[in-house]
């Protein structure tokens, strides 16, 4: 499983021209969904995300967390994520889990989130999406559960 997560002051997303999912100050996670993921994989990555520390401490030194400081978490399907691109110049999608699967581990990890995290929005899965950030720093990772 894996986590584009960027640092944002806001960020939402809009699906036919209505905002599905909408946060303030935390992250936009972009995730994308292998063929060998599984719930374990899931939990181990939104521990992962929500305790990565990419937000400044009273020094300004990257020090605390997504929990530390109550922000946002705003979960968006991402299945290029998973693409090969390796070889050619177009990206093959054979690593990627099929989408019924995919859908379910979506689901997953949005609901564990919102069990530990008091703010989750999300966009829609397989939904064509507007995704709108001001990312702050800009700080962007990649994170692999």
């Amino acid at each position: 499983m894996l986590a584009l997560i960027q640092r944002v002051s806001s960020a939402k997303v809009d699906i036919g021209g209505k905002t599905a999912g909408e946060i303030g100050q935390g992250l936009l996670v972009l995730l994308g969904v292998e063929k060998d993921d599984s719930p374990e994989n899931a939990d181990k990555l939104l521990k992962k995300v929500l305790a990565y520390r990419v937000f400044a401490d009273a020094e300004d030194k990257m020090n605390l967390s997504l929990a530390d400081i109550g922000g946002g978490l705003l979960v968006v399907s991402q299945f290029t994520l998973a693409a090969d691109t390796g070889r050619g110049l177009r990206p093959s999608f054979s690593s990627a889990k099929p989408p019924a699967e995919a859908k379910s581990l979506y689901e997953y990890f949005v609901s564990q989130a919102r069990v530990v995290h008091g703010q989750v929005a999300t966009g829609e899965f397989a939904a064509d999406m507007q995704v709108s950030l001001t990312n702050d720093g800009p700080v962007t990772f990649m994170l692999k559960g």
